[in-house]
């Protein structure tokens, strides 16, 4: 999933390099950069959730303390940060 962002965010970046300010009627762009560096910021987030989320696995905490933590059940916090979902999101 990230990934697919990070190469939508490179795609959109080109596109924008294509635009020339003297014939593209465009208002501040302050909000379309907000946006990005939002995007930026999930992304960053997602990596050190992940990050987190191994660390305590290797430390020993259990999965039902993760999903606790994360407000689920120990089943869907392995289902999304487990092994198999590690090998999905690379």
């Amino acid at each position: 999933m990230t990934m697919a962002r990070t190469q939508h965010k490179t795609d959109v970046e080109e596109w924008l390099d294509t635009l020339d300010p003297a014939t593209t009627p465009a208002k501040d762009a302050r909000h379309l950069r907000e946006i990005g560096q939002a995007l930026t910021n999930l992304e960053d987030a997602e990596r050190a959730l992940e990050k987190a989320i191994a660390d305590a696995r290797a430390a020993g905490d259990s999965w039902t303390a993760i999903g606790a933590v994360l407000g689920t059940s120990r089943q869907a916090a392995h289902r999304k940060f487990g092994p198999k979902a590690a090998g999905r999101r690379s």
